[in-house]
């Protein structure tokens, strides 16, 4: 095939790496389950017992990185936001980078604009495309008590969900936030759904009917507050060694 007719064929990008590869038995057998039945046995194998990591042996993983993007919009979208509801993506840590990047491209696959963006917390600022007049949903790979005393001294979790967060860069940029979204999270009891309700598909979230957990965001620079709805994939019970118990 000459060059002109695989140009042609595959649009403006040149293929790459060996032609039809052939998946060993484990990645086949992987492929028939759904998406977020996927990635929760790629968690699964990266968490394995530890008490906290930043999930980036799946976050940069060309498999995990396409299977959240996608699981993490398929989980916005059942709790109420779907992509025609906001404009951005925000990454609250280093660790949420690649999966507001997975984000981004999973909509752009389904022909939907979606944009990207990290919180600056040194300089305070957004690093990224304006996000002027835009809804946003904030974004972690893992979101819970533990995570934040290990990752960051300077967004904390505080009384088992208030999350110090300097919100005031948000509001400079005239930006909207909708809700708090991460891919493995566990707030303890005061997150848990108003009417007491369990999550009804295995993946940690409530179902349609249930409320949703409520994060309060404080605002270090007045003390202001705010309830910010809070979406995670994963609950961190699933992937402790008593977590199928305690489901």
């Amino acid at each position: 095939m000459n060059k002109a007719s695989e140009t042609e064929r595959t649009g403006s990008f040149r293929p790459t790496g060996a032609p039809d590869l052939a998946l060993d038995q484990n990645q086949a057998a992987r492929s028939m389950m759904e998406p977020a039945d996927q990635l929760r046995e790629l968690l699964a194998q990266e968490i394995n017992g530890r008490p906290f990591t930043e999930l980036s042996g799946v976050t940069f993983d060309h498999r995990g990185a396409e299977l959240a993007g996608h699981v993490l919009l398929d989980a916005l979208e059942d709790a109420g936001y779907s992509v025609d509801d906001f404009d951005a993506v925000g990454a609250l840590t280093a660790a949420a980078v690649p999966l507001a990047d997975a984000m981004l491209h999973a909509a752009a696959s389904r022909g939907q604009a979606l944009n990207a963006f990290v919180m600056d917390f040194v300089y305070p600022s957004i690093k990224g495309p304006s996000i002027k007049g835009k809804r946003v949903i904030l974004l972690d790979a893992w979101l819970s008590q533990k995570s934040y005393v290990q990752t960051s001294s300077l967004v904390t979790l505080r009384k088992g969900n208030e999350l110090s967060l300097d919100c005031s860069i948000i509001r400079r940029q005239g930006a909207e936030p909708l809700a708090i979204a991460s891919l493995v999270g566990g707030l303890g009891p005061e997150t848990a759904p108003a009417d007491g309700s369990a999550d009804s598909d295995g993946t940690g979230m409530p179902g349609h009917d249930a409320e949703l957990p409520t994060i309060q965001v404080v605002d270090p620079v007045d003390d202001s507050r705010t309830g910010l709805p809070f979406i995670c994939v994963f609950n961190e019970g699933q992937f402790s060694p008593r977590g199928d118990q305690d489901r």
